[in-house]
């Protein structure tokens, strides 16, 4: 018996992930780095000495060189936290239910699911806590039809039925919901409205963001449309219309144009990017990262179809108040700046 490799029944999948086509051959355990966060390499590297790291489901160390369309899986012996789901009694903002559907705000900072690093206090641990025996999707998570970033505020649907599930599921892949997203982006936009089109997938430098492709050699096909809604300065006001929704899309779209989201860390736009030299207008940038100490980004508006009544709904939320804030001071300094 070869000792060595993990018996894959007694083993759960922890971690799964596709070397694209562009993947220089990298040691595995600096490949695992690069997805996993809250990890170290000797974690990593322990895993591997424990034939618990497989590549094409053959165990391999922690040495082995990755290649293009190579799949790396961790497995464990135990399940994974996100799979041991447990109801906790979270206050949530229901903006409406019914016995099909339910449409929530979620506030900046809440995480949609569970995941590595983050096991409790998520969305879906309310909402199970809140709702009995909600239908899984394709991901086994219960009641999700889609979901935003951590740091994202605004609204989400969930399914209460498995045909609620499906209905939607399909309203999402037909591309027929409404969804208007309202973002503070680094520099002044030159047109008043526009479409960013282009491929997004994971980067190829830095693997915990998104990039665009716009050769459509990578990545999955993405359209935003914008409007200019306000313009101070070095900043500006816009309102996002999702025609897909891929992971990161709008901070990804955005930065690609060159206009970061406002705050945006993960992205880059918690640096000062437009604007003066001046000490002063730098520490008032810094006293807008500290009232919104995240991306700009709220997810306002959301509409879509009733899976029963087939009644077009629509939904709106207010602007959370750190967003709104970061806004009045923008707009208060444009003033200044023309006085």
């Amino acid at each position: 018996m070869n000792t060595e490799e993990p018996q894959q029944e007694e083993f759960y999948e922890h971690y799964r992930y596709v070397a694209q086509d562009g993947q220089e051959p990298l040691r595995v355990d600096k490949f695992l780095m690069n997805f996993i966060e809250n990890t170290t390499r000797n974690k990593i590297q322990q895993a591997a000495k424990a034939g618990n790291i497989l590549v094409n489901e053959i165990s391999v160390k922690s040495n082995y060189k990755v290649k293009p369309k190579d799949i790396v899986r961790v497995v464990l012996a135990h399940p994974p936290h996100e799979n041991l789901l447990v109801a906790e009694n979270i206050p949530l903002d229901i903006l409406f239910e019914d016995e099909q559907v339910l449409v929530v705000n979620k506030p900046a900072g809440m995480v949609v699911h569970p995941g590595h690093g983050n096991y409790s206090g998520t969305l879906v641990n309310g909402l199970i806590h809140h709702i009995e025996n909600l239908p899984n999707n394709s991901n086994e998570r219960p009641g999700l039809v889609h979901r935003i970033d951590k740091d994202t505020s605004g609204l989400l649907v969930v399914a209460k039925t498995e045909y609620a599930m499906a209905h939607l599921s399909k309203q999402f892949f037909d591309r027929t919901t409404e969804r208007l997203y309202y973002a503070l982006v680094w520099g002044n936009i030159d047109e008043d409205e526009g479409t960013i089109e282009g491929n997004i997938g994971r980067s190829l430098k830095n693997r915990l963001q998104m990039s665009v492709f716009p050769d459509g050699e990578f990545g999955k096909h993405a359209v935003t449309h914008y409007k200019v809604l306000e313009r101070f300065s070095y900043v500006t006001l816009v309102q996002c219309k999702l025609e897909t929704g891929r992971t990161h899309q709008i901070r990804a779209h955005f930065k690609h144009i060159g206009h970061t989201l406002f705050n945006d860390k993960r992205y880059g736009g918690n640096e000062v990017l437009k604007g003066t030299t001046f000490t002063k207008y730098k520490q008032f940038v810094e006293n807008c990262f500290k009232i919104l100490p995240r991306q700009a980004l709220h997810a306002k508006t959301l509409g879509f179809e009733h899976p029963i009544t087939k009644k077009n709904m629509q939904f709106n939320s207010e602007i959370p108040e750190d967003m709104k804030q970061c806004i009045e001071k923008w707009r208060n300094y444009t003033i200044n700046q023309k006085d």
